[in-house]
């Protein structure tokens, strides 16, 4: 029976991501116990810790681990902001539209870090969150990645004013948001050609 178990067990890890899950419980637990925050716009911080299955082959956090590190840390925010819950009631889902990180320092083996989280603004479709890996060693930026999370069947608008229980304007975009927004409709625009999408719909 023992033996049965652990394979089962061997199988489970092997073809899911156990892990993954386990931490977003916890990140889940961890927030709806936390105290509600009450401005939207207000930066959090998500501590967090270098691994060893974080490391690459240079023995420091591997690239992909900064996105999800980033994934948990936007879903404790939006736990404790109201954005997750909000969404649930209303039917919506977030779903990651696009990310952008950019690298300055790694991260080496068991330092610790906190992950800043803010919302920059919003438009019709998607919010737009900052998200800074910072060390807890000398407070240096190691790296930031600009987020694009778009609503899926209810817009920012409608979520904001469901929280607030009144109307809200985003915030003026920062010039480098601005830049990376308009990368990702030239993009866009690029991809759609490339597909011939943009003629189909002439």
């Amino acid at each position: 029976m023992l033996l049965l178990v652990l394979f089962a067990l061997l199988l489970l890890f092997c073809n899911l991501d156990v892990w993954y899950f386990l931490r977003g419980a916890q990140v889940f637990i961890e927030a709806w116990f936390q105290p509600r925050i009450q401005d939207i716009l207000a930066e959090q911080s998500f501590d967090g810790m270098v691994l060893p299955n974080d490391l690459d082959y240079l023995g420091h956090m591997n690239n992909s681990r900064y996105l999800r590190e980033c994934d948990f840390a936007r879903f404790h925010h939006n736990m404790r902001n109201g954005l997750f819950m909000a969404s649930c009631k209303l039917g919506a889902k977030m779903v990651v539209g696009a990310s952008t990180i950019r690298y300055r320092r790694s991260l080496a083996f068991r330092e610790a870090f906190e992950i800043r989280t803010k919302v920059l603004g919003w438009d019709e479709k998607a919010f737009y969150l900052e998200q800074r890996f910072v060390s807890k060693k000398d407070g240096f930026v190691s790296a930031v990645m600009l987020c694009r999370q778009n609503m899926v069947r209810c817009s920012p608008e409608m979520i904001i004013e469901y929280i607030c229980k009144k109307k809200i304007e985003s915030p003026e975009f920062p010039e480098d948001l601005k830049h990376w927004i308009n990368f990702i409709s030239a993009s866009s625009q690029a991809l759609r050609a490339e597909s011939g999408l943009e003629e189909k719909n002439k």
